[in-house]
């Protein structure tokens, strides 16, 4: 009897079985719930039920989104309105996400809040790729192919599912101290590096372009 072979489909499964495991051995060390997360994920006929029973919705979403980052792997050209929108469509799925997952409390904005306003500090520190041009006259920017917003993207992608299922399974984690303010500060991370990296490049766009937000920019601006 020769070697058994395992399918692609299968492949795939147990790769995504042990990334999956292995944030769930991170929520388990940072919430305390060791006994109540494992259990369910030792068979992995029970990882397999969350995938199958995810809506169809959210792989579709999953594809726009690994679309959307893929585009920003190579040099572009953007406007300004589309360097702004993005962010700030990021960051509003970011803090429904977070509303949704742990109601509006003081606690969880401020959690959110504080971490999207720290990590954006650090952000706005970091200068600009180097290869990174504003024009004034057709104010549109050329930014430099780059992985980070995919990976950003995902993160975000990921969170949000990973939050979503630890709930659905084990809605006592919705009133763990540790889980709630882990995951909405992660969250408020999320937005604070998107709405840092678009505040960079008004930053430029502003230098370049003294009219800007006052008419169309002048020859004398070029």
């Amino acid at each position: 009897m020769g070697p058994i072979v395992e399918s692609p489909r299968e492949t795939a499964f147990r790769t995504r079985y042990r990334a999956f495991g292995r944030m769930v051995m991170a929520i388990q060390a940072c919430t305390g719930h060791s006994s109540s997360i494992t259990s369910p994920f030792k068979d992995s006929t029970m990882l397999y039920q969350i995938f199958s029973n995810t809506p169809r919705w959210v792989w579709v979403l999953l594809l726009a989104l690994l679309w959307i980052g893929c585009k920003q792997t190579v040099t572009r050209t953007a406007s300004l309105k589309r360097i702004t929108v993005m962010p700030l469509v990021m960051t509003g799925l970011s803090l429904s996400g977070t509303v949704t997952a742990f109601g509006a409390e003081p606690v969880v904005l401020l959690a959110w809040l504080g971490a999207a306003s720290l990590v954006g500090t650090v952000v706005l520190q970091r200068p600009l790729p180097h290869a990174t041009h504003y024009n004034p006259m057709e104010r549109r920017f050329s930014i430099p192919g780059s992985w980070v917003p995919l990976l950003l993207i995902m993160g975000l992608f990921m969170t949000k599912y990973v939050v979503g299922v630890a709930s659905a399974m084990h809605p006592a984690l919705a009133h763990s101290s540790n889980f709630t303010l882990m995951f909405s500060a992660l969250y408020g991370a999320f937005s604070g590096i998107f709405l840092a990296r678009a505040a960079r490049l008004w930053r430029l766009a502003l230098a370049s372009d003294p009219a800007l937000g006052f008419g169309a920019p002048t020859a004398a601006m070029t």
